[in-house]
């Protein structure tokens, strides 16, 4: 699972926000799909700029992120950096594009786990969980007191 991190998490909950109040959510355009929405928080890219980065290669998220090659040049790769320097690593998007990371989906009711990849209110429910799942892994600080012991 992804590294967790205060600007990760904040930007899995702001993007489910913006879906939430009616983003346009295209599955199967590369900018505005599940991968497009978070792409879109964690930099500075438009929809139509990322679907343009896209469409230079064939594939969808998942394929573009199986042929990814830091050092090809191609503006989707680059992208991708962007966002494994966000804290995701290449199966985080394979997972986000299909909502199917089972560490994730376990944190989701029984009853709430069958989510379809193509379905906004599906994406929301899993970045919501997902945002919480990297929350908990966050280490608690230490108590003042403890705080002062480390410092002596």
């Amino acid at each position: 699972m992804a590294r967790p991190s205060r600007r990760l998490i904040d930007a899995l909950r702001a993007t489910a926000r913006r879906l939430e109040d009616g983003a346009r959510y295209e599955w199967g355009h590369m900018g505005r799909c599940n991968c497009g929405h978070l792409a879109q928080t964690l930099t500075t890219f438009t929809p139509e700029q990322i679907h343009r980065m896209a469409m230079v290669r064939f594939g969808n998220w998942n394929e573009q992120v199986r042929e990814y090659c830091p050092s090809s040049g191609f503006q989707m790769d680059l992208l991708i950096d962007l966002l494994m320097d966000a804290g995701l690593d290449r199966d985080d998007l394979c997972h986000l594009e299909n909502l199917s990371d089972t560490q994730v989906l376990s944190r989701l009711p029984i009853e709430e786990r069958d989510l379809q990849r193509n379905h906004r209110e599906h994406t929301i429910r899993y970045v919501r969980a997902w945002a919480d799942a990297l929350e908990s892994a966050i280490p608690s600080p230490l108590p003042a007191p403890l705080l002062e012991l480390c410092a002596t």
